[in-house]
């Protein structure tokens, strides 16, 4: 525990995902979202990712393999996730992560504001970048950092990388074609990931995707 990354303070303080989405609902109600950017954009984003939060609530569905690997974990696990409400990977992601935590008291999801701690943010970078959300899986018994997963799915992620590479239409038409992917995949892909994650996890061996 001495040099791990996120130390037992952090969590102290960070919220539940219950916590996060009332938060986000305050924000909201005050016309505000989280970060130094409050410009009507991002209260909009911030806006369209809760709804997309709940309708994940409300559909998002928990493959049965899945189901059965998540309640065989045996060992207690922190599942920290970096995150920022007006993130609409985020909005896409940590729903179906929560979904899953759910599935098995052994599991403690907690969620950091990436914003708020950049130290934390900076250990965890995906091609040199702050990408979220990020998923940070740690063993409680021994504060051993078993791996991490995200910011995106592997077919997300190559479409953002692709258009990085080769921004050939305005980011927002981008970005509609990437929640469309999100909208058809249904959390597939990430439960597919999850999988091979939490199957290594759960045997002791580390693992990232």
């Amino acid at each position: 525990m001495k040099n791990a990354v996120i130390q037992p303070p952090v969590l102290d303080q960070a919220f539940t995902y219950e916590g996060y989405v009332r938060f986000m609902d305050e924000l909201l109600a005050q016309g505000k979202t989280t970060g130094d950017n409050q410009s009507e954009e991002m209260v909009h984003y911030t806006r369209m990712n809760r709804r997309r939060m709940e309708r994940i609530h409300k559909i998002g569905k928990i493959d049965e393999d899945l189901r059965r690997l998540l309640q065989s974990v045996h060992d207690e696990w922190y599942w920290v996730v970096l995150t920022e409400p007006w993130c609409g990977d985020a909005a896409q992601n940590v729903p179906f992560l929560y979904l899953m935590a759910k599935e098995n008291p052994k599991i403690d999801l907690r969620l950091l504001l990436r914003d708020e701690h950049p130290g934390i943010m900076d250990h965890y970078l995906t091609n040199g970048g702050r990408a979220i959300p990020k998923l940070i899986c740690i063993r409680k018994s021994d504060w051993e950092e078993l791996g991490t997963w995200g910011p995106r799915p592997r077919p997300a992620q190559e479409m953002v990388m692709a258009y990085k590479a080769n921004p050939t239409e305005d980011f927002w038409q981008f970005a509609e074609k990437l929640h469309k992917w999100y909208a058809d995949d249904k959390g597939a892909h990430l439960q597919a990931e999850m999988k091979q994650l939490i199957a290594a996890w759960a045997e002791g061996t580390a693992a990232s995707l």
